[in-house]
């Protein structure tokens, strides 16, 4: 797969870090297209897993890769984008529901299979920036964000997921990542936050 076309960045991070709102930063100061992530369907699948897991997990989650994936091509068919979520973390979900028993064996090997032939049709963002929290912020700032679905999850499904992604990124190889603890910033309402986030991000592009 040619790089010519490569995202620019991806935002990425456990859900209630402060994705979408730096995504919409970023692409104000870089001037880049955002691109935002896409967790609804027509079918509710969300809303249905969060309901009866082990029943619609692997469903829920090849729909997810699937959209994604398309997000993905599209985004590198247009250039000069960021993005929240990406195709390169899919599998951190994958990998929790496995372990929490919600994906049988059977569906992960179908999920991975799946994963790497679209994989090999795109070509990894040139900078990840990671933004961390702890799961008890995590929580504190998914309650404030007040998404029906996300308010009834319990701590320890964020805990573990919070795990998960530390441990992707510990293992990423495929490109460059840029951590960032986000605890106790405000990079939205304080000018400050925002100059060192931003700072952070163009000397990693550099």
């Amino acid at each position: 797969m040619s790089n010519d076309n490569r995202v620019e960045i991806v935002v990425d991070g456990v859900t209630g870090v402060g994705k979408s709102s730096l995504v919409n930063i970023i692409a104000e100061e870089l001037n880049l297209t955002p691109f935002r992530e896409m967790f609804e369907d027509e079918n509710q699948l969300l809303h249905k897993f969060f309901n009866e897991r082990e029943k619609w997990c692997f469903t829920m989650q090849t729909n997810f890769l699937t959209n994604r994936f398309r997000q993905y091509l599209n985004a590198m068919q247009i250039g000069n984008v960021v993005m929240d979520r990406s195709i390169y973390s899919d599998p951190v979900f994958a990998q929790m529901y496995l372990r929490q028993g919600y994906l049988k064996p059977e569906q992960y090997a179908v999920y991975n299979n799946l994963l790497a032939a679209m994989l090999q049709q795109v070509a990894p963002p040139k900078l990840i920036v990671y933004l961390q929290v702890d799961t008890d912020e995590a929580v504190r700032r998914i309650h404030r964000r007040g998404r029906e679905d996300e308010m009834t999850v319990e701590r320890e499904y964020w805990d573990m997921l919070n795990q998960f992604y530390e441990d992707n990124y510990r293992h990423y190889r495929q490109g460059q990542v840029l951590r960032l603890n986000v605890a106790g910033l405000d990079f939205v309402h304080r000018l400050a936050d925002r100059e060192y986030i931003m700072g952070e991000i163009k000397k990693a592009l550099a």
